[in-house]
């Protein structure tokens, strides 16, 4: 896909056409696995149609719905009382009359969650990750950013400011390089230091409480995205920040709640007041935007409730056990995975073209799985992003290693014998 990223040509309509040829010829050949929709939402079975109108039904390892809050009795009935109480649409921005009460309330729950004194709310947590960003660092200022950073974090930073330097992934040494060398000569602006929580595509977290000690060296200042551990992992639910005894410690936290809290929408917490009311006002992802739904405030506050509860630690309980063993059986089976336990477990397939004969394979087996491949991995790295849920069932994990085992050694017969030159039954775009 990066081929097309910057297409050549006079007419912006036009030039996008190579793109679609591309995309078409993959799709026409059952090698397009993206732009899926569900019949029931994120089950832990679904009836899914993908863009050309074929319909699969099989095990879905393909939501982000960590802990199965979406079908959760109490969200629902939260959902239905919101819209009674306040209709379905905020009508405004934060900066006016956007907010609720129960948005008000969600944002003091989620302070005094994370231990910091004050958080603001986004309607997405795209809009989050790039307003904080956008919102703070001006032209002048400087951004080192993990290179693994998401793509709301990097856009954020390519709009703020030319000087960005990316460091290379939970790599301290080579983030401290590029702090010295930017004090060396700038003692003046200021420099954000980026990273994640928990890393989606590889499942790793880096040493939140060293990169803390490292900005305070620099005068720097730390915000860390918490989207992917945030209420599914650490001590409560309070992800690795947590578990890293780190809360109210690091300068700014930003999240979304489209993993774990069964919401659109995202935060940024942040240590003093004076930060929130600035971003309320220059990040435009807020100030010039609808505020976020009155359903999902009050959908999100009462996931917290829930996470705080011994529900919250059950659900869990339940999560990691289902990761422990979808990990357990991919080994067994002679796959591998990338990084630590977590709701994603990457599994490894390496070369583009396998990982695509896999996807094709995938739905008449009966498993939906998200295939990553290159750019947004490294070349040669392709995967398939498990995305566990507390409400999978052992059956269910066993039936997707199953499937993906089947689905791969179908995969590899197909492969060798294009690569050896045979007549193929189907063609590979």
């Amino acid at each position: 896909m990066r081929d097309f990223r910057v297409p050549g040509g006079a007419d912006l309509e036009r030039r996008v056409g190579n793109f679609f040829k591309w995309q078409n010829l993959r799709r026409q050949n059952g090698l397009w696995p993206f732009s899926r929709a569900t019949d029931f939402g994120p089950r832990t079975e679904v009836l899914a149609t993908d863009d050309r109108g074929i319909n699969m039904e099989g095990v879905n390892f393909a939501s982000q719905d960590y802990l199965s809050m979406s079908s959760h009795p109490e969200i629902k009935e939260t959902a239905l009382a919101a819209i009674e109480r306040y209709g379905v649409h905020s009508a405004g921005s934060a900066a006016l009359v956007g907010n609720t009460t129960h948005s008000v309330a969600l944002e003091r729950k989620i302070a005094d969650f994370l231990q910091m004194d004050d958080c603001l709310l986004y309607p997405t947590g795209w809009g989050a990750g790039y307003g904080v960003i956008r919102g703070l660092v001006r032209s002048s200022d400087h951004i080192v950013m993990d290179a693994l950073a998401h793509t709301c974090l990097q856009e954020g930073a390519n709009a703020a400011t030319r000087n960005i330097y990316l460091f290379r992934h939970l790599d301290l040494a080579h983030c401290r390089r590029w702090l010295e060398k930017i004090r060396s000569t700038d003692t003046e602006n200021g420099i954000m230091v980026v990273t994640e929580g928990l890393f989606s595509m590889d499942s790793d977290t880096p040493d939140i409480a060293a990169m803390q000690e490292l900005c305070n060296e620099f005068n720097a200042t730390l915000m860390v995205d918490v989207a992917h551990d945030l209420g599914a992992l650490g001590p409560g639910g309070r992800g690795h920040i947590g578990a890293q005894d780190m809360l109210g410690k690091v300068d700014i936290v930003m999240g979304s709640f489209s993993k774990t809290f069964a919401s659109n929408g995202g935060f940024v917490a942040v240590k003093e007041r004076p930060v929130k009311e600035y971003l309320r006002f220059y990040s435009p992802t807020t100030t010039f935007s609808n505020a976020m739904s009155p359903v999902n405030a009050a959908i999100v506050l009462k996931a917290f409730e829930i996470i705080e509860t011994e529900e919250g630690q059950v659900l869990r309980d339940e999560l990691m056990a289902n990761v422990l063993e979808l990990r357990r059986q991919v080994r067994e089976a002679g796959l591998d995975y990338y990084g630590d336990p977590s709701a994603i477990v990457a599994v490894k397939m390496g070369s583009e073209g396998l990982a695509r004969l896999v996807s094709r394979e995938l739905p008449e087996l009966g498993l939906l799985a998200n295939l990553v491949e290159y750019p947004a991995v490294g070349k040669g790295a392709a995967r398939f992003r498990m995305q566990v849920m507390a409400k999978h069932t052992r059956r269910n994990v066993t039936d997707a290693v199953q499937r993906i085992v089947a689905a791969k050694a179908k995969a590899e017969i197909a492969l060798a014998t294009m690569e050896a030159g045979r007549p193929a039954m189907r063609a590979v775009a």
